[in-house]
């Protein structure tokens, strides 16, 4: 029987596993998608184009974008504290991909909306 810890290294190197499960977070894609489009933007710009997400989940998200070296973060030492976020060579190759998952979504969600419902109607109440 493998340990607990063999296993859990086995899953930190499945490429797939390990870097789709950063994009578990819903605002990451949207965050990359943002950043791209706006090429620099800043942490208030990016929060007012995402209302729907709290200024402490964007700073994670950021957080882990940057972790994996898909943002860049500059400081500038002034007063107000300003901070931009641009996309790096890697972040930039991922927006294509990010478009082809996001036209997908777009042109099934209609059909992927009606597959659930009918599949929550057949389930034996």
């Amino acid at each position: 029987m493998k340990k607990k810890e063999e296993t859990n290294s086995i899953i930190e190197i499945c490429p797939v596993r390990n870097v789709i499960a950063r994009f578990g977070n819903k605002w990451a894609l949207l965050t990359l998608l943002i950043i791209g489009e706006h090429d620099v933007v800043r942490f208030n710009e990016l929060n007012r184009l995402i209302p729907d997400v709290s200024s402490r989940v964007l700073s994670s998200t950021l957080r882990t974008l940057e972790a994996d070296g898909l943002i860049d973060r500059k400081v500038y030492a002034v007063v107000p504290p300003k901070v931009e976020y641009r996309l790096t060579g890697i972040g930039k190759s991922l927006l294509p991909l990010i478009r082809q998952l996001t036209e997908w979504a777009q042109t099934n969600m209609k059909k992927v909306t009606n597959h659930r419902k009918e599949y929550e109607t057949s389930l034996p109440q």
